[in-house]
C-alpha cells in the first residue's frame, strides 16, 4: 500500500496528522473511520442482496409499466 512512499515521507505524514488532530483525537478518529467502513460494507451487502432479489423476480418494474401503457391504450380506443 505504501510501496511508493519512503520511510521519511511516512513519518512526515504521521507528524502532520498528529499536529492536525492531536494525540487524544486519533483513537476517536480511528474508531469513527472503522464504524463508517462497517456501515459502508453493510450498505453494499444490503444493496447487492436487494438487487439480486429484484433480478430473480425478473424486471417487474418494466413489465408493470408496459401493462399500464397497454391498459391506457385500451381505454383510449374505447373512448373513440
Amino acid at each position: 500500500m505504501f510501496a511508493f512512499l519512503d520511510p521519511p515521507e511516512i513519518i512526515l505524514i504521521v507528524v502532520v496528522v498528529l499536529v492536525l488532530f492531536g494525540g487524544a483525537q486519533l483513537p476517536k478518529l480511528a474508531k469513527n473511520l472503522g464504524k463508517a467502513q462497517q456501515e459502508f460494507k453493510t450498505g453494499l451487502a444490503e444493496g447487492q442482496k436487494d438487487s439480486s432479489k429484484s433480478d430473480s423476480k425478473g424486471n417487474s418494474g418494466t413489465s408493470d409499466s408496459s401493462k399500464n401503457d397497454s391498459s391506457n391504450n385500451d381505454t383510449s380506443k374505447n373512448d373513440s
